[in-house]
């Protein structure tokens, strides 16, 4: 499956348009990771359990897009788009959501 963000593919062409697809992850925070990241913004760098946990919301979203792009009969999506949110009271979830057109490209 390609997946792009690019309105089409090099040296590829589109036969046919599937639909709108989307794939989202939403993950909440875990307490001791949320105190362990403070402590980290109070004396600087980065937040690697944050970057860790944003990572896997993404791979779960996209593999969740690919995987409706395939049951609409896709081999590929283009124009994909990713939007990160956070959710809940305190902010203490994490949506990851991915959103493109399934497509046939031969």
């Amino acid at each position: 499956m390609i997946v792009t963000t690019t309105p089409s593919i090099e040296g590829k062409r589109i036969t046919r348009y599937c639909g709108v697809v989307a794939g989202e992850a939403i993950l909440g925070a875990n307490v001791f990771k949320d105190f362990f990241a403070g402590i980290r913004d109070i004396v600087g760098g980065r937040s690697g359990t944050y970057e860790r946990e944003l990572q896997r919301a993404r791979e779960i979203a996209l593999k969740e897009l690919e995987q409706r792009a395939a049951e609409a009969g896709a081999n590929a999506v283009v124009g994909v788009d990713l939007d990160f949110e956070v959710l809940g009271q305190g902010n203490g979830m994490l949506m990851v959501s991915a959103s493109g057109t399934a497509v046939v490209v031969e």
